[in-house]
């Protein structure tokens, strides 16, 4: 049976499609403030967070860790986003995860890079020099900087994960070292209201890309253009 090179080529490209490269994923989270500000006072979120991955609990405010922490609604989206309801009201801040983050462009070491599987913004602190370049670009201010030794300021160590050293830069990943194993980041697991949804926003049947359809959300500073992958519902 003979076949004409159009058809060839027409079953070469369906055959790419089907059995070419996997569909890149977006991770996302959305945070729905009416169910967190349920108990404004709740730390779970960033208790469960800095305890599976060592962050230290350092008193001077001036050389804290943080990977999740909370501000004023005010202090996070701006003042005239602020209306008399939200006001004070406290938000949850991590690392935005952004599609084009600004963070990865000024590293001169690639200690800080993209994953194109998922999306991830991820860190080695290896590789960082400490030249805090990174930290000047994020314009959420979702990075610490470790300027002593963390581990004397650590109540406990999990040795599942690594401790840092002085002089390196240090940030929310996701939980990727969760997500390897199929679980959900630490703070989505803890949140007791459930406020926060974790997936692959790319992925239309996932909760996050529903809730995202159903729902209104936004950004912080999304005039920015690099388009952060934390979204937040009221």
């Amino acid at each position: 049976m003979k076949i004409t090179r159009k058809a060839f080529l027409a079953l070469l490209a369906a055959a790419t499609r089907a059995f070419g490269r996997p569909r890149p994923r977006r991770m996302a989270m959305a945070i729905d403030l009416a169910k967190c500000w349920k108990d404004r006072g709740c730390t779970r979120c960033a208790q469960a967070c800095h305890a599976a991955h060592n962050v230290p609990r350092i008193p001077d405010p001036r050389r804290e860790i943080k990977w999740i922490w909370k501000e004023r609604f005010e202090n996070a989206f701006g003042e005239e986003s602020a209306g008399p309801a939200v006001a004070g009201a406290p938000v949850p801040l991590l690392c935005n995860h952004c599609e084009h983050p600004p963070c990865v462009k000024v590293c001169p070491t690639g200690a800080t890079w993209k994953r194109e599987s998922d999306g991830l913004v991820m860190m080695d602190e290896h590789r960082c020099i400490g030249c805090r370049y990174c930290m000047a670009a994020c314009p959420y201010g979702s990075r610490s900087f470790n300027w002593s030794d963390p581990r004397p300021f650590l109540r406990a160590i999990d040795p599942a994960y690594p401790t840092r050293a002085r002089g390196v830069v240090e940030k929310c990943t996701f939980c990727s070292e969760r997500l390897a194993r199929g679980a959900q980041p630490a703070c989505v697991e803890v949140c007791p209201p459930k406020a926060m949804v974790f997936g692959d926003a790319a992925d239309p049947s996932s909760a996050v890309a529903q809730l995202l359809r159903a729902r209104y959300s936004f950004r912080r500073k999304p005039g920015l253009g690099a388009g952060p992958n934390v979204f937040y519902l009221l």
